[in-house]
């Protein structure tokens, strides 16, 4: 008797369905094709277990077992669940009569409970689009599953309770759909602006690249405060809309992070690598061509503090994901890919010992040292920041004083603002200025003769690229939105101009 249930698999971020065949037939063996890795060859032994829990066995037939499509390969555990329902339909010791109405996801227990799978959430959003009546998850899958509308998430602790579902019986109803907030990063304790004493121009800059998520790279000694104003900026980011919420969990879910098990992730990833991590770690990959840190900060912050200690090849193979934001993963026989649309934000030294430019002839490095060590930041991916700061000490006289400066909740008001003039203007095509295409730059960026005139000048004396010259209309748009200005005035352009004048550049 030949009976198919449903299941599926991650490609990515999109979920792919597979079909479990199993037939039984006069014999004695066991099948299982249709390219499965070790531990989904592995399943028979923890079905065999498992099933007996519940006074149920594998027939002693001749059993095949088919996971369709044949040419996509299986890898993981999160099958054994569909294949045990499929066995127990196909020899007759049950009789479902929905089972094609389902898609059925789960780890088996050598004692039947189930363990949970990754990419619950991708898979339920596809199971909706094809159609499927509901989805049958353990119970944190299914919690992280539930934020998708419009399809039934069954929760199951064991495989008896996939079986009541099966039946109809209402014993175990569908969960409901949950709305609260999950945090993808490190948040809890987010330093606030208010408390940062100084450096005036550089929460400007900051600011600027909040409103419109821009790339930004900040330069100054040791203590000067770089990496504290970088945890302050995930303070004064806008929350996710709908739209980025469910992009970023499904990349969570995919990666098997577990930080959805109360909710959709809503407040912005910020993530920050250690300067030691490798080049897979950053970009995705590895036996199973999971995401990397550039996909798990997707519609947040990637902070790089001290960017320069990165390796060269992790440096540079930022550089396409900046500009297409997204990152393909090839494998032999497929290929995946993740969104990367994040906001780079990195730190770094003037010099090897850090002191270069200050008083008191602190630095003691040579020309030659500096300059080895500032051209481990190539000019393509500088070219790729928006916006450049340098960082100086703070006075002693600023430190002690008892005195705050405007919070992050102001700061914040001011960006959310900005924002939604950029998401009115671009109408949900895109999200932010940093985004725009050489199309949107034509329509929003036009500028009168004055501002031409003073930009050509500035790009003639300043030997800037033609992406520089994208990236100040883009920069200079930003602040324009910040005042509520229609149009781009010579006074925008100054200073995105401003943010590109810096030491840096030599």
């Amino acid at each position: 008797m030949l009976k198919r249930t449903f299941c599926a698999t991650c490609l990515g971020v999109d979920a792919v369905t597979v079909t479990i065949e199993v037939d039984v037939s006069d014999g004695i063996s066991f099948y299982l094709v249709g390219l499965p890795d070790s531990a989904v060859r592995e399943s028979q032994q923890r079905i065999t277990t498992a099933l007996g829990t519940i006074g149920a066995r594998i027939p002693g037939k001749r059993i095949t077992v088919n996971m369709a499509p044949a040419d996509l390969k299986k890898e993981g555990s999160s099958f054994d669940l569909a294949i045990a329902i499929g066995i127990l339909a196909a020899s007759g010791q049950y009789s479902f009569l929905n089972l094609e109405e389902f898609i059925i996801m789960g780890e088996l227990a050598l004692d039947g409970s189930l363990r949970p799978v990754s990419g619950a959430l991708p898979i339920a959003e596809h199971a909706r689009n094809e159609g499927y009546r509901g989805c049958i998850f353990p119970v944190s899958s299914a919690l992280e599953a539930s934020e998708i509308e419009g399809i039934d998430i069954f929760a199951a602790t064991h495989i008896k309770d996939v079986i009541s579902i099966l039946y109809g019986e209402l014993v175990i109803a569908p969960l409901k759909q949950k709305r609260e907030i999950s945090s993808a990063g490190n948040v809890d304790e987010i330093p606030d602006f208010a408390y940062i004493r100084g450096q005036e121009s550089a929460k400007r800059a900051f600011e600027v690249a909040a409103a419109g998520s821009h790339n930004i790279l900040l330069s100054g000694p040791p203590g000067s405060g770089k990496t504290y104003m970088a945890k302050a900026l995930a303070g004064i980011l806008p929350e996710m809309t709908s739209q980025e919420s469910v992009e970023t969990s499904k990349v969570y879910s995919v990666a098997g992070k577990g930080a959805l098990k109360d909710g959709l992730i809503r407040i912005r990833p910020f993530r920050s690598p250690h300067h030691s991590a490798s080049l897979y770690a950053i970009t995705g990959g590895g036996t199973n061509a999971l995401p990397g840190e550039i996909s798990l900060a997707h519609n947040g912050v990637l902070y790089l503090d001290e960017i320069l200690e990165f390796s060269r090849s992790v440096l540079e193979v930022l550089r396409q994901p900046m500009e297409e934001r997204s990152v393909s993963i090839s494998r032999l026989k497929y290929k995946v890919k993740y969104p990367a649309n994040f906001m780079l934000v990195a730190s770094m030294n003037p010099c090897p010992c850090g002191f270069f430019g200050q008083s008191g002839d602190r630095c003691k490095c040579t020309p030659f040292q500096i300059t080895r060590y500032r051209s481990r930041l190539s000019g393509p991916l500088m070219d790729r920041i928006d916006i450049f700061c340098d960082v100086n000490p703070v006075p002693a006289h600023l430190l002690t004083s008892g005195t705050f400066s405007e919070s992050s909740r102001e700061i914040r008001l001011r960006v959310e603002k900005a924002r939604k003039i950029q998401q009115e203007r671009f109408n949900g095509s895109i999200l932010s200025n940093s985004q725009m295409s050489s199309a949107d730059l034509r329509m929003h960026c036009k500028t009168g003769k004055r501002e031409a005139d003073f930009l050509s000048g500035a790009i003639s004396r300043l030997s800037l690229s033609a992406r520089a010259y994208t990236r100040i209309l883009k920069v200079a748009r930003t602040i324009a939105d910040m005042e509520n200005a229609q149009s781009i005035s010579v006074c925008h352009i100054a200073e995105a101009i401003q943010y590109r004048r810096t030491g840096l550049i030599y």
